[in-house]
Protein backbone atom coordinates (compact mmCIF):
# COMPACT_ATOMS: atom_id res chain seq x y z
CA UNK A 1 0.00 0.00 0.00
CA UNK A 2 2.91 2.37 1.00
CA UNK A 3 4.45 2.07 -2.21
CA UNK A 4 1.02 2.72 -4.18
CA UNK A 5 0.20 5.85 -2.29
CA UNK A 6 3.70 7.25 -2.78
CA UNK A 7 3.17 6.53 -6.32
CA UNK A 8 0.02 8.91 -6.27
CA UNK A 9 1.00 11.17 -4.01
CA UNK A 10 4.53 11.44 -3.05
CA UNK A 11 7.40 10.46 -0.50
CA UNK A 12 5.90 11.63 2.14
CA UNK A 13 2.53 9.24 2.99
CA UNK A 14 2.94 7.02 5.38
CA UNK A 15 0.40 9.88 7.33
CA UNK A 16 -2.35 8.55 4.49
CA UNK A 17 -1.76 5.43 4.89
CA UNK A 18 -2.21 5.75 8.80
CA UNK A 19 -5.06 7.22 8.13
CA UNK A 20 -6.38 4.16 5.72
CA UNK A 21 -5.78 1.87 8.85
CA UNK A 22 -7.38 3.82 11.38
CA UNK A 23 -10.52 3.99 9.32
CA UNK A 24 -10.71 0.20 8.03
CA UNK A 25 -10.36 -0.58 11.57
CA UNK A 26 -13.20 2.26 12.71
CA UNK A 27 -15.71 0.88 10.14
CA UNK A 28 -14.60 -3.18 9.68
CA UNK A 29 -17.20 -5.69 9.72
CA UNK A 30 -17.43 -9.27 9.33
CA UNK A 31 -20.34 -9.50 6.55
CA UNK A 32 -23.62 -9.78 8.24
CA UNK A 33 -25.57 -12.08 5.81
CA UNK A 34 -23.07 -14.55 4.60
CA UNK A 35 -19.34 -14.90 3.89
CA UNK A 36 -19.21 -16.79 0.43
CA UNK A 37 -17.28 -15.86 -2.67
CA UNK A 38 -19.57 -15.77 -5.68
CA UNK A 39 -21.47 -18.78 -6.92
CA UNK A 40 -23.95 -19.97 -9.24
CA UNK A 41 -26.89 -18.90 -7.52
CA UNK A 42 -25.43 -15.39 -8.13
CA UNK A 43 -27.24 -13.00 -10.03
CA UNK A 44 -28.54 -9.36 -9.86
CA UNK A 45 -31.66 -7.36 -10.16
CA UNK A 46 -30.89 -3.67 -11.59
CA UNK A 47 -33.40 -1.81 -10.61
CA UNK A 48 -34.00 2.56 -9.29
CA UNK A 49 -35.19 2.52 -5.92
CA UNK A 50 -38.69 3.85 -7.41
CA UNK A 51 -38.97 1.85 -10.17
CA UNK A 52 -42.06 0.69 -8.71
CA UNK A 53 -43.85 2.88 -6.65
CA UNK A 54 -47.09 2.26 -4.70
CA UNK A 55 -49.34 5.51 -2.75
CA UNK A 56 -49.04 5.43 0.62
CA UNK A 57 -45.63 3.50 0.88
CA UNK A 58 -41.79 4.15 1.00
CA UNK A 59 -40.62 3.40 -2.70
CA UNK A 60 -37.94 1.05 -1.03
CA UNK A 61 -40.52 -0.60 0.95
CA UNK A 62 -42.11 -1.36 -2.15
CA UNK A 63 -39.64 -2.27 -4.02
CA UNK A 64 -38.43 -4.74 -1.33
CA UNK A 65 -42.26 -6.28 -0.67
CA UNK A 66 -41.94 -7.00 -4.79
CA UNK A 67 -38.55 -8.73 -3.95
CA UNK A 68 -39.60 -10.57 -0.95
CA UNK A 69 -43.00 -11.90 -2.74
CA UNK A 70 -42.80 -12.12 -6.61
CA UNK A 71 -39.09 -12.60 -6.77
CA UNK A 72 -38.10 -14.38 -3.77
CA UNK A 73 -34.88 -16.36 -4.56
CA UNK A 74 -34.65 -16.84 -8.13
CA UNK A 75 -32.46 -13.55 -7.86
CA UNK A 76 -29.51 -13.37 -4.96
CA UNK A 77 -28.99 -9.62 -5.07
CA UNK A 78 -30.48 -6.33 -5.86
CA UNK A 79 -28.32 -3.13 -7.39
CA UNK A 80 -30.28 -0.58 -6.24
CA UNK A 81 -29.40 2.41 -8.38
CA UNK A 82 -27.70 5.46 -6.72
CA UNK A 83 -30.78 6.34 -3.60
CA UNK A 84 -28.88 9.11 -2.50
CA UNK A 85 -30.26 13.14 -2.72
CA UNK A 86 -29.41 14.12 -6.38
CA UNK A 87 -29.81 17.21 -8.19
CA UNK A 88 -29.91 15.59 -11.68
CA UNK A 89 -29.11 12.54 -14.37
CA UNK A 90 -31.22 10.24 -12.18
CA UNK A 91 -29.38 9.78 -9.50
CA UNK A 92 -25.84 9.85 -10.64
CA UNK A 93 -25.31 13.29 -9.63
CA UNK A 94 -25.42 13.17 -5.79
CA UNK A 95 -25.70 15.60 -3.77
CA UNK A 96 -24.64 13.75 -0.20
CA UNK A 97 -23.22 10.72 -0.49
CA UNK A 98 -24.09 9.34 3.37
CA UNK A 99 -28.20 9.96 3.44
CA UNK A 100 -30.75 8.35 1.70
CA UNK A 101 -32.94 10.51 -0.90
CA UNK A 102 -35.77 11.36 1.98
CA UNK A 103 -38.35 10.59 -1.54
CA UNK A 104 -37.41 6.98 -1.68
CA UNK A 105 -36.79 6.23 1.76
CA UNK A 106 -34.44 5.93 4.88
CA UNK A 107 -31.33 3.87 5.92
CA UNK A 108 -33.91 1.36 7.46
CA UNK A 109 -35.60 0.48 4.93
CA UNK A 110 -32.35 -0.08 3.03
CA UNK A 111 -31.55 -2.32 6.31
CA UNK A 112 -34.83 -4.00 5.92
CA UNK A 113 -33.62 -5.91 2.76
CA UNK A 114 -33.44 -9.41 2.94
CA UNK A 115 -31.97 -9.52 -0.81
CA UNK A 116 -27.94 -8.72 -0.89
CA UNK A 117 -27.61 -5.17 -2.28
CA UNK A 118 -25.35 -3.22 -5.07
CA UNK A 119 -24.15 0.14 -3.81
CA UNK A 120 -22.93 2.72 -6.45
CA UNK A 121 -19.82 4.79 -5.94
CA UNK A 122 -20.46 7.70 -7.87
CA UNK A 123 -17.32 8.87 -7.34
CA UNK A 124 -15.86 10.87 -10.43
CA UNK A 125 -17.72 13.60 -9.59
CA UNK A 126 -20.41 14.90 -7.44
CA UNK A 127 -22.79 17.36 -7.81
CA UNK A 128 -22.84 21.23 -8.09
CA UNK A 129 -25.21 21.59 -5.31
CA UNK A 130 -23.29 19.51 -2.67
CA UNK A 131 -22.24 20.82 0.46
CA UNK A 132 -18.35 20.06 -0.84
CA UNK A 133 -18.97 22.26 -4.13
CA UNK A 134 -21.06 25.07 -2.28
CA UNK A 135 -18.30 25.34 0.36
CA UNK A 136 -15.38 25.59 -2.18
CA UNK A 137 -17.23 28.11 -4.43
CA UNK A 138 -17.74 30.47 -1.32
CA UNK A 139 -13.81 29.96 -0.52
CA UNK A 140 -13.83 27.55 2.55
CA UNK A 141 -10.09 26.72 2.34
CA UNK A 142 -10.94 22.95 3.46
CA UNK A 143 -12.44 22.79 -0.17
CA UNK A 144 -10.28 24.33 -2.33
CA UNK A 145 -8.55 21.32 -3.71
CA UNK A 146 -11.55 19.12 -3.72
CA UNK A 147 -12.13 20.19 -7.33
CA UNK A 148 -10.01 20.46 -10.40
CA UNK A 149 -9.61 24.48 -11.84
CA UNK A 150 -8.05 24.11 -15.55
CA UNK A 151 -7.18 26.79 -17.90
CA UNK A 152 -9.75 27.14 -20.77
CA UNK A 153 -6.46 28.10 -23.10
CA UNK A 154 -5.07 25.12 -23.24
CA UNK A 155 -5.21 22.41 -25.47
CA UNK A 156 -7.88 19.49 -24.41
CA UNK A 157 -8.19 17.50 -28.10
CA UNK A 158 -6.79 14.27 -26.40
CA UNK A 159 -9.17 14.00 -23.83
CA UNK A 160 -11.71 11.30 -24.10
CA UNK A 161 -15.29 12.72 -24.16
CA UNK A 162 -18.05 10.51 -23.05
CA UNK A 163 -20.88 12.90 -23.82
CA UNK A 164 -21.03 15.85 -26.31
CA UNK A 165 -20.88 18.14 -23.84
CA UNK A 166 -18.48 21.10 -22.79
CA UNK A 167 -15.03 19.87 -20.68
CA UNK A 168 -15.07 22.86 -18.66
CA UNK A 169 -17.66 24.93 -16.90
CA UNK A 170 -17.34 28.46 -15.82
CA UNK A 171 -18.35 29.36 -12.12
CA UNK A 172 -18.02 32.17 -9.93
CA UNK A 173 -15.80 30.65 -7.04
CA UNK A 174 -15.25 33.11 -4.04
CA UNK A 175 -15.53 36.25 -6.21
CA UNK A 176 -13.29 34.94 -9.25
CA UNK A 177 -14.07 33.15 -12.53
CA UNK A 178 -12.92 30.21 -12.48
CA UNK A 179 -12.91 27.13 -15.04
CA UNK A 180 -13.96 23.82 -13.17
CA UNK A 181 -13.32 20.14 -14.66
CA UNK A 182 -16.68 18.72 -15.76
CA UNK A 183 -16.64 15.18 -17.42
CA UNK A 184 -20.06 14.67 -17.70
CA UNK A 185 -22.15 17.64 -17.18
CA UNK A 186 -21.97 21.02 -15.86
CA UNK A 187 -23.77 19.45 -12.85
CA UNK A 188 -21.12 16.91 -12.29
CA UNK A 189 -18.03 18.40 -10.67
CA UNK A 190 -15.31 16.15 -11.12
CA UNK A 191 -13.58 15.04 -7.99
CA UNK A 192 -9.72 16.08 -7.38
CA UNK A 193 -8.19 12.99 -6.61
CA UNK A 194 -4.44 14.44 -6.46
CA UNK A 195 -5.84 15.94 -3.46
CA UNK A 196 -5.23 13.10 -0.67
CA UNK A 197 -7.83 14.42 1.70
CA UNK A 198 -10.53 13.86 -1.36
CA UNK A 199 -9.04 9.96 -1.12
CA UNK A 200 -9.49 9.90 2.18
CA UNK A 201 -12.67 11.11 2.08
CA UNK A 202 -14.10 8.81 -0.59
CA UNK A 203 -12.46 5.97 1.62
CA UNK A 204 -14.89 6.56 3.98
CA UNK A 205 -17.85 6.97 2.34
CA UNK A 206 -17.43 3.16 1.01
CA UNK A 207 -16.14 2.28 3.91
CA UNK A 208 -19.91 3.53 5.44
CA UNK A 209 -21.18 1.87 2.72
CA UNK A 210 -20.00 -1.36 3.49
CA UNK A 211 -21.16 -0.91 7.12
CA UNK A 212 -24.58 -0.37 5.56
CA UNK A 213 -24.96 -3.49 4.17
CA UNK A 214 -23.08 -3.22 0.62
CA UNK A 215 -21.86 -6.82 -0.36
CA UNK A 216 -21.02 -5.44 -3.98
CA UNK A 217 -19.65 -1.48 -4.93
CA UNK A 218 -20.05 -0.52 -8.10
CA UNK A 219 -17.22 1.82 -8.91
CA UNK A 220 -18.79 4.29 -10.74
CA UNK A 221 -17.10 5.80 -14.60
CA UNK A 222 -13.93 5.27 -12.69
CA UNK A 223 -11.75 5.13 -15.62
CA UNK A 224 -12.06 8.84 -15.79
CA UNK A 225 -10.73 9.66 -12.35
CA UNK A 226 -7.36 10.94 -12.38
CA UNK A 227 -6.31 13.57 -15.36
CA UNK A 228 -3.49 14.86 -16.42
CA UNK A 229 -3.09 17.64 -19.01
CA UNK A 230 -1.93 16.21 -22.62
CA UNK A 231 -3.40 12.83 -22.21
CA UNK A 232 -6.59 10.81 -22.77
CA UNK A 233 -7.75 11.74 -19.55
CA UNK A 234 -8.98 7.83 -19.13
CA UNK A 235 -7.76 4.57 -17.52
CA UNK A 236 -4.07 6.51 -16.73
CA UNK A 237 -1.89 4.46 -14.73
CA UNK A 238 -2.68 6.30 -11.66
CA UNK A 239 -6.57 5.38 -11.85
CA UNK A 240 -5.68 2.06 -12.17
CA UNK A 241 -3.40 2.51 -9.02
CA UNK A 242 -6.51 4.17 -7.15
CA UNK A 243 -8.60 1.07 -8.05
CA UNK A 244 -5.58 -1.39 -6.54
CA UNK A 245 -5.87 0.58 -3.19
CA UNK A 246 -9.29 1.00 -3.09
CA UNK A 247 -9.55 -2.77 -3.39
CA UNK A 248 -6.84 -3.46 -0.87
CA UNK A 249 -8.43 -0.75 2.04
CA UNK A 250 -12.22 -2.41 1.11
CA UNK A 251 -10.68 -5.88 1.48
CA UNK A 252 -9.03 -4.84 4.92
CA UNK A 253 -12.06 -4.03 6.16
CA UNK A 254 -14.46 -7.13 4.86
CA UNK A 255 -12.83 -9.51 2.59
CA UNK A 256 -16.18 -10.57 1.36
CA UNK A 257 -17.05 -7.23 -0.47
CA UNK A 258 -17.04 -7.68 -4.23
CA UNK A 259 -15.31 -4.40 -6.45
CA UNK A 260 -17.23 -3.77 -9.61
CA UNK A 261 -15.92 -1.20 -12.49
CA UNK A 262 -18.19 0.28 -14.68
CA UNK A 263 -16.47 1.33 -17.81
CA UNK A 264 -18.41 1.81 -20.50
CA UNK A 265 -15.26 1.50 -23.33
CA UNK A 266 -13.75 -0.98 -25.81
CA UNK A 267 -13.04 -4.30 -24.58
CA UNK A 268 -9.19 -4.21 -23.82
CA UNK A 269 -9.66 -1.13 -21.93
CA UNK A 270 -12.50 -2.66 -19.68
CA UNK A 271 -10.71 -5.89 -19.14
CA UNK A 272 -7.47 -3.86 -17.81
CA UNK A 273 -9.43 -3.28 -14.99
CA UNK A 274 -9.03 -6.72 -13.61
CA UNK A 275 -5.27 -5.80 -13.44
CA UNK A 276 -3.45 -9.02 -12.83
CA UNK A 277 -6.36 -10.84 -11.48
CA UNK A 278 -5.68 -10.44 -8.04
CA UNK A 279 -5.49 -6.95 -7.48
CA UNK A 280 -8.14 -4.64 -9.07
CA UNK A 281 -11.89 -5.53 -9.68
CA UNK A 282 -13.69 -8.65 -8.72
CA UNK A 283 -16.00 -8.02 -11.78
CA UNK A 284 -16.00 -5.54 -14.34
CA UNK A 285 -19.16 -4.90 -16.65
CA UNK A 286 -19.48 -7.10 -20.06
CA UNK A 287 -20.22 -4.19 -22.26
CA UNK A 288 -19.61 -5.53 -25.46
CA UNK A 289 -22.70 -8.36 -25.28
CA UNK A 290 -25.96 -6.02 -25.17
CA UNK A 291 -24.87 -4.35 -28.55
CA UNK A 292 -23.38 -7.65 -30.16
CA UNK A 293 -26.31 -9.45 -28.93
CA UNK A 294 -28.62 -7.13 -30.58
CA UNK A 295 -26.65 -7.40 -33.54
CA UNK A 296 -26.89 -11.34 -33.57
CA UNK A 297 -30.53 -11.26 -33.57
CA UNK A 298 -30.88 -8.20 -36.16
CA UNK A 299 -28.23 -10.18 -38.79
CA UNK A 300 -30.01 -13.70 -37.50
CA UNK A 301 -25.69 -14.08 -37.68
CA UNK A 302 -23.87 -15.33 -34.63
CA UNK A 303 -20.28 -15.36 -36.08
CA UNK A 304 -19.28 -12.22 -34.55
CA UNK A 305 -21.16 -12.90 -31.27
CA UNK A 306 -19.10 -16.61 -31.19
CA UNK A 307 -15.58 -14.94 -32.25
CA UNK A 308 -16.03 -12.18 -30.02
CA UNK A 309 -17.26 -14.95 -27.04
CA UNK A 310 -14.32 -17.41 -27.79
CA UNK A 311 -11.76 -14.66 -27.47
CA UNK A 312 -12.94 -14.01 -23.51
CA UNK A 313 -9.94 -15.79 -21.51
CA UNK A 314 -10.27 -16.78 -17.53
CA UNK A 315 -7.95 -13.96 -15.85
CA UNK A 316 -8.43 -15.89 -12.30
CA UNK A 317 -10.32 -17.99 -10.23
CA UNK A 318 -11.48 -14.53 -7.79
CA UNK A 319 -12.39 -12.20 -11.31
CA UNK A 320 -15.52 -12.46 -13.81
CA UNK A 321 -17.74 -10.86 -15.44
CA UNK A 322 -20.57 -8.60 -14.80
CA UNK A 323 -22.98 -9.62 -17.82
CA UNK A 324 -26.58 -7.84 -18.85
CA UNK A 325 -28.46 -6.77 -21.89
CA UNK A 326 -29.67 -3.56 -20.59
CA UNK A 327 -29.95 -1.14 -17.73
CA UNK A 328 -30.72 1.93 -16.97
CA UNK A 329 -28.74 3.28 -19.56
CA UNK A 330 -28.74 2.70 -22.96
CA UNK A 331 -27.12 0.23 -25.39
CA UNK A 332 -23.80 1.45 -25.38
CA UNK A 333 -21.55 1.14 -29.21
CA UNK A 334 -18.13 2.22 -28.18
CA UNK A 335 -17.12 -1.23 -26.78
CA UNK A 336 -17.73 -2.92 -30.09
CA UNK A 337 -16.13 -0.09 -32.09
CA UNK A 338 -13.31 -2.73 -32.93
CA UNK A 339 -15.78 -5.91 -33.23
CA UNK A 340 -18.23 -4.62 -35.64
CA UNK A 341 -17.84 -2.73 -39.17
CA UNK A 342 -19.69 0.57 -39.27
CA UNK A 343 -22.19 -0.97 -41.42
CA UNK A 344 -23.39 -3.04 -38.79
CA UNK A 345 -23.20 -0.34 -36.32
CA UNK A 346 -25.54 1.78 -39.13
CA UNK A 347 -27.53 -1.51 -39.32
CA UNK A 348 -28.84 -1.08 -35.68
CA UNK A 349 -28.90 2.19 -35.27
CA UNK A 350 -31.72 2.20 -37.95
CA UNK A 351 -33.40 -0.43 -36.06
CA UNK A 352 -33.39 1.10 -33.07
CA UNK A 353 -35.01 4.02 -35.13
CA UNK A 354 -37.18 2.31 -36.74
CA UNK A 355 -38.66 0.46 -33.39
CA UNK A 356 -39.17 3.48 -32.20
CA UNK A 357 -35.91 4.45 -30.23
CA UNK A 358 -33.63 7.77 -30.23
CA UNK A 359 -29.90 7.46 -30.77
CA UNK A 360 -27.57 9.52 -28.45
CA UNK A 361 -24.23 11.04 -30.08
CA UNK A 362 -20.50 11.67 -28.44
CA UNK A 363 -17.97 14.07 -29.74
CA UNK A 364 -14.85 12.64 -31.35
CA UNK A 365 -12.80 16.02 -30.34
CA UNK A 366 -12.16 16.94 -34.44
CA UNK A 367 -15.57 18.31 -34.62
CA UNK A 368 -17.43 15.53 -35.63
CA UNK A 369 -19.68 13.18 -33.77
CA UNK A 370 -20.09 9.26 -33.70
CA UNK A 371 -23.23 7.06 -32.27
CA UNK A 372 -22.56 6.31 -29.06
CA UNK A 373 -25.66 4.85 -27.43
CA UNK A 374 -29.47 3.34 -28.26
CA UNK A 375 -31.57 4.66 -26.08
CA UNK A 376 -34.59 2.16 -26.25
CA UNK A 377 -36.25 -0.43 -24.23
CA UNK A 378 -34.34 -4.16 -25.50
CA UNK A 379 -37.38 -6.14 -26.04
CA UNK A 380 -38.48 -3.38 -28.05
CA UNK A 381 -34.68 -2.82 -29.93
CA UNK A 382 -35.46 -7.02 -31.01
CA UNK A 383 -38.90 -6.07 -32.73
CA UNK A 384 -39.30 -6.72 -36.21
CA UNK A 385 -43.24 -6.17 -36.34
CA UNK A 386 -43.56 -9.61 -35.10
CA UNK A 387 -46.68 -11.46 -33.29
CA UNK A 388 -46.13 -10.91 -29.52
CA UNK A 389 -45.41 -14.63 -28.53
CA UNK A 390 -42.58 -14.79 -31.29
CA UNK A 391 -41.17 -11.63 -29.90
CA UNK A 392 -41.38 -12.61 -26.47
CA UNK A 393 -39.59 -16.35 -27.38
CA UNK A 394 -37.29 -13.99 -29.17
CA UNK A 395 -36.30 -11.59 -26.09
CA UNK A 396 -36.26 -14.98 -24.13
CA UNK A 397 -34.06 -16.26 -26.79
CA UNK A 398 -31.74 -13.60 -25.65
CA UNK A 399 -31.93 -13.64 -22.18
CA UNK A 400 -31.11 -17.32 -22.19
CA UNK A 401 -27.57 -16.18 -23.95
CA UNK A 402 -27.19 -13.61 -20.93
CA UNK A 403 -28.06 -16.37 -18.10
CA UNK A 404 -25.53 -18.65 -20.44
CA UNK A 405 -22.22 -16.77 -20.54
CA UNK A 406 -19.22 -17.35 -17.93
CA UNK A 407 -19.90 -14.60 -15.39
CA UNK A 408 -23.15 -13.31 -13.07
CA UNK A 409 -25.83 -12.34 -14.83
CA UNK A 410 -27.85 -8.94 -14.05
CA UNK A 411 -31.44 -8.21 -15.28
CA UNK A 412 -32.77 -5.17 -15.54
CA UNK A 413 -36.31 -4.17 -13.89
CA UNK A 414 -38.03 -3.71 -17.43
CA UNK A 415 -36.36 -6.41 -18.84
CA UNK A 416 -37.61 -8.65 -16.07
CA UNK A 417 -41.02 -7.06 -16.65
CA UNK A 418 -41.31 -6.99 -20.44
CA UNK A 419 -41.77 -3.42 -20.40
CA UNK A 420 -41.82 -1.88 -23.67
CA UNK A 421 -40.68 2.12 -24.76
CA UNK A 422 -41.83 4.92 -22.40
CA UNK A 423 -42.09 7.58 -24.51
CA UNK A 424 -43.92 10.15 -22.43
CA UNK A 425 -41.02 10.24 -19.95
CA UNK A 426 -38.63 11.12 -23.08
CA UNK A 427 -41.11 14.17 -23.86
CA UNK A 428 -41.78 15.21 -20.71
CA UNK A 429 -38.41 15.75 -19.75
CA UNK A 430 -36.15 15.94 -23.11
CA UNK A 431 -33.55 13.65 -21.89
CA UNK A 432 -33.15 10.19 -24.21
CA UNK A 433 -32.39 7.58 -20.93
CA UNK A 434 -35.74 7.47 -19.68
CA UNK A 435 -37.00 5.91 -22.43
CA UNK A 436 -36.15 2.69 -20.15
CA UNK A 437 -36.88 4.11 -16.77
CA UNK A 438 -40.66 4.53 -16.36
CA UNK A 439 -41.87 4.47 -12.81
CA UNK A 440 -44.24 1.17 -12.36
CA UNK A 441 -47.79 1.05 -10.33
CA UNK A 442 -47.46 -1.60 -7.62
CA UNK A 443 -50.98 -2.64 -8.50
CA UNK A 444 -51.55 -2.18 -11.84
CA UNK A 445 -48.28 -3.99 -12.19
CA UNK A 446 -49.25 -7.20 -10.23
CA UNK A 447 -52.41 -6.66 -12.18
CA UNK A 448 -50.61 -6.67 -15.64
CA UNK A 449 -48.19 -9.76 -14.29
CA UNK A 450 -51.58 -11.69 -14.40
CA UNK A 451 -53.78 -10.55 -17.11
CA UNK A 452 -50.63 -9.17 -19.84
CA UNK A 453 -49.10 -11.58 -21.97
CA UNK A 454 -46.26 -9.50 -22.86
CA UNK A 455 -45.62 -9.30 -19.42
CA UNK A 456 -46.93 -12.45 -17.32
CA UNK A 457 -44.45 -14.89 -19.91
CA UNK A 458 -41.49 -12.39 -20.06
CA UNK A 459 -41.61 -12.30 -15.81
CA UNK A 460 -42.47 -16.20 -15.63
CA UNK A 461 -39.70 -17.06 -18.09
CA UNK A 462 -36.93 -15.25 -16.70
CA UNK A 463 -37.68 -16.56 -13.20
CA UNK A 464 -37.69 -20.29 -14.91
CA UNK A 465 -34.40 -19.89 -16.41
CA UNK A 466 -32.78 -18.14 -13.02
CA UNK A 467 -34.14 -20.95 -10.85
CA UNK A 468 -32.30 -23.33 -13.01
CA UNK A 469 -29.42 -21.68 -13.13
CA UNK A 470 -28.74 -21.36 -10.03
CA UNK A 471 -28.95 -25.08 -8.99
CA UNK A 472 -26.40 -25.65 -11.88
CA UNK A 473 -22.49 -26.24 -11.22
CA UNK A 474 -21.65 -25.62 -14.33
CA UNK A 475 -23.10 -21.81 -14.32
CA UNK A 476 -20.50 -21.08 -11.47
CA UNK A 477 -19.31 -17.58 -12.32
CA UNK A 478 -15.79 -18.74 -12.10
CA UNK A 479 -15.95 -21.66 -14.53
CA UNK A 480 -15.23 -22.29 -17.72
CA UNK A 481 -17.00 -21.94 -21.03
CA UNK A 482 -15.90 -23.64 -24.71
CA UNK A 483 -17.59 -21.71 -28.00
CA UNK A 484 -18.86 -23.97 -30.22
CA UNK A 485 -18.74 -22.67 -34.06
CA UNK A 486 -21.40 -24.77 -36.07
CA UNK A 487 -24.66 -23.12 -38.18
CA UNK A 488 -23.91 -19.40 -37.87
CA UNK A 489 -28.34 -19.00 -36.73
CA UNK A 490 -27.25 -21.07 -33.77
CA UNK A 491 -25.35 -19.51 -30.92
CA UNK A 492 -23.82 -22.65 -29.23
CA UNK A 493 -21.41 -22.96 -25.90
CA UNK A 494 -20.80 -25.70 -23.01
CA UNK A 495 -20.08 -24.45 -20.18
CA UNK A 496 -18.09 -26.57 -17.59
CA UNK A 497 -17.95 -26.64 -13.59
CA UNK A 498 -14.63 -25.05 -11.96
CA UNK A 499 -14.08 -28.52 -11.33
CA UNK A 500 -14.54 -29.91 -14.77
CA UNK A 501 -16.47 -32.50 -13.85
CA UNK A 502 -20.38 -30.86 -15.25
CA UNK A 503 -20.98 -29.18 -18.39
CA UNK A 504 -24.21 -27.83 -19.69
CA UNK A 505 -24.21 -27.37 -23.58
CA UNK A 506 -25.79 -24.06 -24.48
CA UNK A 507 -28.17 -23.85 -27.80
CA UNK A 508 -29.68 -20.93 -28.90
CA UNK A 509 -31.60 -20.57 -32.45
CA UNK A 510 -31.08 -16.89 -33.22
CA UNK A 511 -32.83 -16.73 -36.46
CA UNK A 512 -36.69 -16.97 -37.60
CA UNK A 513 -35.67 -20.95 -39.44
CA UNK A 514 -35.65 -24.17 -37.27
CA UNK A 515 -32.61 -25.67 -37.32
CA UNK A 516 -31.38 -28.87 -36.94
CA UNK A 517 -28.92 -30.38 -34.22
CA UNK A 518 -27.61 -33.19 -32.58
CA UNK A 519 -26.79 -33.14 -29.16
CA UNK A 520 -27.93 -35.71 -25.92
CA UNK A 521 -28.43 -35.17 -22.63
CA UNK A 522 -31.04 -34.07 -20.09
CA UNK A 523 -32.79 -30.85 -21.31
CA UNK A 524 -33.03 -28.63 -18.09
CA UNK A 525 -35.93 -25.97 -19.12
CA UNK A 526 -38.13 -28.83 -20.26
CA UNK A 527 -36.95 -31.87 -18.62
CA UNK A 528 -36.89 -34.05 -21.33
CA UNK A 529 -34.04 -36.42 -22.17
CA UNK A 530 -32.44 -36.21 -25.88
CA UNK A 531 -30.67 -38.21 -28.03
CA UNK A 532 -29.69 -37.75 -31.79
CA UNK A 533 -30.68 -34.91 -33.72
CA UNK A 534 -33.50 -32.36 -32.80
CA UNK A 535 -34.99 -29.56 -34.37
CA UNK A 536 -34.61 -25.95 -32.76
CA UNK A 537 -37.59 -23.97 -33.52
CA UNK A 538 -37.08 -20.34 -34.19
CA UNK A 539 -35.88 -18.43 -31.16
CA UNK A 540 -35.73 -21.88 -29.69
CA UNK A 541 -33.43 -22.77 -26.48
CA UNK A 542 -31.53 -25.58 -25.08
CA UNK A 543 -29.42 -26.13 -21.84
CA UNK A 544 -28.51 -29.42 -22.18
CA UNK A 545 -26.94 -31.51 -18.87
CA UNK A 546 -24.77 -33.65 -20.46
CA UNK A 547 -23.14 -36.98 -18.76
CA UNK A 548 -21.20 -36.46 -15.53
CA UNK A 549 -17.49 -36.84 -16.23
Amino acid sequence: MIEKLKFLYGVDSSWIKKEIETLAKDYGIGYHKKAKGLTEKDSVLITYGDSIINCGERPLQTLKKFADDRIKDAIEAIHILPFYPYSSDDGFSVIDYEKVDPNLGTWEDIGEFNHDLMFDGVINHISKESLWFQEYINGNPKFQDYFIESDPGLSYSKVVRPRALPLLTSFQVNGQQKYIWTTFSEDQIDLNYENPKVFLTIVEVLLKYIKKGARFIRLDAIGFAWKRIGTSCIHLEETHVLVQLLREILTMANPEVIIITETNVPHKENISYFGNGHNEAHMVYQFPLPPLTLHTFISENSEKLSQWAKSLERISDETTYFNFLASHDGIGLRPVEEILTVGEIDAMVHKVVDNGGLISYRDNGDGTKSPYELNINFMDALNDNLDENILIDKFIAASAILYSMVGVPAVYIHSLLGSWNYHEGVENSGVFRRINREKLNYDELLLELESKPRRKQVFEKNLQLLNIRKNERAFHPYGYQEVIENDPRLFILRRISPEKKESILVIVNISTEEVPYTAGGRELIDGQTLRGEMILKPYGVKWIKEQAT
